[in-house]
């Protein structure tokens, strides 16, 4: 499979070397200062692009994929919220497609899994009060983290004492019933630790995810280009992994 990389920091490199693994090609290579190849012959050439960048290149880092006809996976964040719907509906009616997940861990899908399922059984149990605390490194732009916000909107699709969650800190107090507190904390290079708290007077309960490198991230984005090479429209991690649906 030839791929085209946008984004050439850690992740770049790391999805690189595992692409190069399983023996696809890497057939472009895109960053800050080459912008120009997107309209190339060699980004044109690819079955799929995939995208690691921030917040503000996505999204017309997205369009102008999209008008070289190339098949997209991505991972950045933070653009859901005011193009999420332009997005999906060029890939729904507009015959483009992208692959996005605010994760690409095998584990992290997993834990997602576990997520909703505890949920639903502390649905049934009020005196437990949930929490959930992100942690990444200082580079990360974005807070609270993408996974962090699927998996708050998980956990709400699912306790019905909890109607939304907000990004808190310790120094504010106590938060509203309804809401689920998000602390985000940023220090060193920790790519990545999600953790979810139930809380009661008598004992509690906690998961994490703690991520150790970057290697799963960059394993799960080359999966979700495998599948994406012979797929169309808007592709989640539930397409890849059907234990997630």
């Amino acid at each position: 499979m030839k791929i085209a990389l946008i984004g050439y920091g850690k992740m770049g490199k790391a999805i690189e070397q595992i692409a190069l693994s399983r023996g696809h090609q890497i057939v472009s290579i895109i960053d800050i200062d080459n912008q120009e190849d997107f309209d190339s012959e060699a980004f044109r050439s690819a079955d799929v692009a995939i995208e690691f960048t921030n917040p503000t290149a996505a999204y017309g880092n997205y369009m102008r994929t999209f008008e070289a006809g190339v098949k997209l996976v991505s991972g950045s964040t933070g653009w859901l919220k005011e193009h999420g719907e332009e997005i999906r509906k060029l890939c729904t009616e507009g015959g483009k497609t992208l692959f996005w997940s605010s994760n690409f861990s095998l584990g992290v899908a997993i834990f997602s899994a576990i997520n909703r399922q505890l949920a639903r059984i502390m649905n049934q149990f009020p005196t437990y009060d949930v929490s959930m605390t992100e942690t990444h490194h200082i580079h990360k732009l974005d807070a609270p983290s993408g996974t962090a916000i699927t998996l708050a909107e998980d956990i709400l699709a699912n306790l019905d004492r909890k109607n939304r969650w907000e990004l808190t800190s310790p120094q504010q107090g106590e938060p509203e019933e309804a809401v689920l507190p998000i602390t985000a904390i940023r220090e060193g290079e920790v790519p990545g630790i999600h953790s979810i708290r139930y809380d009661s007077e008598a004992d509690s309960i906690t998961i994490t995810h703690d991520a150790k490198n970057r290697s799963g991230f960059a394993l799960g984005a080359v999966l979700a280009a495998e599948y994406t090479a012979t797929h169309t429209g808007f592709l989640g991690m539930s397409d890849l992994f059907p234990f997630l649906k």
